[in-house]
């Protein structure tokens, strides 16, 4: 089993010096926002984070890819480091704490590059997960001082708390219905939204979550976390892995149903 150690420090490194760029722009009343060709909105902030990353990885890593929401693809490689520097720009703009930095690297395997560390930091709700593949998920403040995370057990969809982000994209998609049924189903629902879910299915407190379109930067660290935590993440279409354009985690024993439920078309 390759010993991800270096990585996974690294990728805190990155983390902790992103978390103080975004932290210091973080309700600024200056903070200049754009709108992106795709409608999204991008601040200062995400800019510069990406940009911090970047050079600090072009220092420790010359040789491995990067890839980045904002500024693509750079290099070539076996190994790629994926960035999203604010997951949940819109509430980053708006002043709601619930956004962060994910940063993963993957490596070339079967099937495309996959994730083997994974760094999801979030500074404004004091929360900070992490994993890399063969070793386990883990959250808490620092990599000494942390708590291993596990899926829940829960078997039945009546027991199972589903978060999600918004109903637009499951309608756009002709996908409402089949989400409105699972609704109906669980216990209950929350639309969290962006990368929190996903961790909540880690630790353990979501059973389900789901998102009808995203982008590798947006799934790669959050997918590695759910898989070694004990869970199951995967596209609509089944496929394993941050590979669809879109996203479906579970503890594991729910996740055939949430597939069947979610890829019932209007």
């Amino acid at each position: 089993m390759p010993d991800y150690h270096d990585d996974l420090r690294l990728a805190h490194v990155l983390a902790d010096a992103a978390d103080a760029a975004t932290m210091a722009r973080f309700k600024a009343l200056d903070l200049k926002v754009e709108t992106k060709p795709d409608m999204t909105p991008v601040s200062e902030a995400d800019k510069a984070a990406e940009e911090l990353i970047r050079g600090q990885l072009q220092r420790a890593r010359p040789r491995d890819a990067i890839l980045g929401e904002e500024y693509g693809v750079e290099g070539t490689g076996p190994r790629r480091w994926v960035i999203d520097p604010i997951d949940g720009t819109k509430n980053y703009v708006r002043g709601v704490p619930v956004w962060a930095t994910l940063i993963s690297l993957m490596e070339a395997a079967e099937g495309g590059y996959q994730p083997v560390v994974g760094v999801v930091s979030a500074p404004a709700l004091g929360r900070r997960w992490w994993a890399a593949k063969g070793h386990g998920a883990y959250t808490g403040r620092s990599l000494t001082s942390a708590s291993r995370l596990h899926v829940s057990r829960v078997s039945r969809l009546s027991d199972a708390s589903f978060a999600y982000s918004s109903l637009s994209g499951w309608e756009e998609q002709g996908r409402l219905n089949g989400f409105l049924d699972l609704t109906r189903e669980v216990w209950r629902t929350r639309a969290y939204g962006d990368f929190w879910p996903y961790m909540m299915v880690a630790e353990g407190s979501v059973d389900l979550c789901a998102e009808p379109e995203l982008s590798l930067w947006d799934m790669a660290a959050t997918a590695i976390v759910v898989t070694e935590a004990g869970g199951t993440f995967t596209g609509l279409d089944g496929r394993p892995g941050p590979h669809s354009g879109n996203a479906a985690a579970s503890n594991g024993l729910l996740h055939d149903e949430l597939l069947g439920y979610l890829n019932e078309r209007s």
